[in-house]
Parts: structure tokens; C-alpha cells; sequence
């Protein structure tokens, strides 16, 4: 996080607004979790974390590959969005789920962007959701060549392209 994340009052409003969402939420389903809050390449970033033991049980509010997390995490900044007026980008993440989630799609960016640079051709990788495009496009990006997304969701990709 940089000094001017730090101080940008916007950004802390939001996670702390989501942070208060979230511990009324885990209240209601009756799960133990930490919140964490931080600021990351200019959105407000809130994680709940397991306390001692309870990562498997905050796991039901990930849901299979994700799901569940992905509609949290629209419903918090809808939350937000109803107390600041306006449009949130923050990210959700629960029991370390898209940290571990990054961490396979940097390889798998990784991977193509070796076999876009070997064979001169653009690659199309599989569908994946907003999130999972915006970690390739970043890792693209970072390697020095470029990308951009096609199709329309649930069926959008990211399609790497050699450099110009």
C-alpha cells in the first residue's frame, strides 16, 4: 500500500464500510472470522480471515470455485455503494480464497505468455471471471506484451497477444 492510498479518505471509507457489512453478515450466519482491511493498486481490498480453526467453516461463504464469493463481494459494494453514492470496485476475499486463486493464474499467465512469445501467435486462455482476467492482464502487462478480453460472460477470455 502506498503513503497515497493510505491517506485516500475515499478508499478507507469504503473498506471500513464493507468491514462493518461483513462482521454484521458473519454475526448473522454465525461464523468466527477476522476482518482485514487494506488499500491495493487504488481499491479497497477487505478480507475475512479464520480465526484459529474456523477456515473450513468460513469456506461455505466461498462457495464451488468461488461463486458464493463473487456474489458477497457484488453484495458489499452494493452496501458501499447505498451509504457513499457512488460505484465501488473494492475486492472481497475470504479464508485466503483469490490470494491462492492469484497465485495459480500468474502461472497459468505465465505459461502463455512463454508459448505467445515462442510462437509469435496470439493465445486464447479459458473463460474466467472479472477477477481472474484482471490478474492475467496485469501479469501481461508486466511482461511487456499485451491482452485484452472477448466474448461475453459467463464466456469471456482473455486473449495475450505478442508485443507490439
Amino acid at each position: 500500500m502506498t503513503e497515497q492510498e493510505t491517506s485516500d479518505p475515499r478508499l478507507v471509507e469504503e473498506g471500513d464500510i464493507a468491514a462493518d457489512y461483513l462482521e454484521e453478515l458473519l454475526d448473522i450466519a454465525d461464523l468466527d472470522g477476522d476482518i482485514d482491511i487494506d488499500i491495493d493498486h487504488g481499491r479497497a481490498s477487505v478480507a475475512v480471515v479464520a480465526e484459529d480453526g474456523s477456515s473450513r467453516a468460513l469456506r461455505i461463504l466461498v462457495g464451488p470455485g468461488g461463486e458464493v464469493l463473487d456474489a458477497l463481494q457484488e453484495l458489499t459494494r452494493l452496501a458501499v455503494q447505498t451509504k457513499t453514492g457512488e460505484r465501488s470496485r473494492l475486492m472481497l476475499d475470504i479464508a485466503g480464497f483469490r490470494q491462492g486463486r492469484r497465485t495459480e493464474l500468474v502461472a497459468i499467465a505465465e505459461e502463455a505468455i512463454s508459448t505467445v512469445r515462442t510462437s509469435g501467435e496470439p493465445l486464447a486462455l479459458n473463460a474466467m471471471n472479472p477477477f481472474e482476467r484482471k490478474v492475467v492482464h496485469d501479469t501481461v502487462a508486466a511482461a511487456g506484451l499485451t491482452s485484452d478480453s472477448e466474448g461475453v460472460e459467463p464466456n469471456r477470455r482473455v486473449v495475450i497477444r505478442p508485443a507490439a
